[in-house]
């Protein structure tokens, strides 16, 4: 069964760091786009940046452009979200997502297979 299991989450304070790791077991990502989402509480799943499956193409949402950076390894079957200087409404549940094709993109309808999620929460 495809399964894809995000960690890294955390509490961290405002201007902080973290990174999120989105590993995959029982298959390759070498064909799948990686898309990250969040969700924050009473709100809508959005989403938050995307790599394609060779990782020449990304994108981000407006909110965390210049702040957060997608990559990939897929060597180690993994994809990472560098997320800097955290705001508070970063908050939320984030999510990563493997959409086959390759194609980037933020809309999580799109996406094939889902994560558990791991909480961010920026905080003082």
């Amino acid at each position: 069964q495809l399964q894809l299991v995000e960690s890294g989450g955390g509490l961290v304070q405002p201007g902080g760091s973290l990174r999120l790791s989105c590993a995959a077991s029982a298959f390759t990502l070498d064909y799948y786009a990686i898309g990250w989402f969040r969700q924050a509480p009473g709100k809508e799943r959005e989403g938050v940046s995307c790599i394609s499956s060779s990782g020449g193409r990304t994108n981000y949402a407006d909110s965390v452009k210049g702040r957060f950076t997608i990559s990939r390894d897929n060597a180690k079957n993994t994809v990472y979200l560098q997320m800097n200087s955290l705001k508070p409404e970063d908050t939320a549940v984030y999510y990563c997502a493997a959409l086959y094709g390759g194609r980037c993109l933020l809309e999580p309808r799109r996406y094939d297979y889902w994560g558990q999620g791991t909480q961010v929460t920026v905080s003082s």
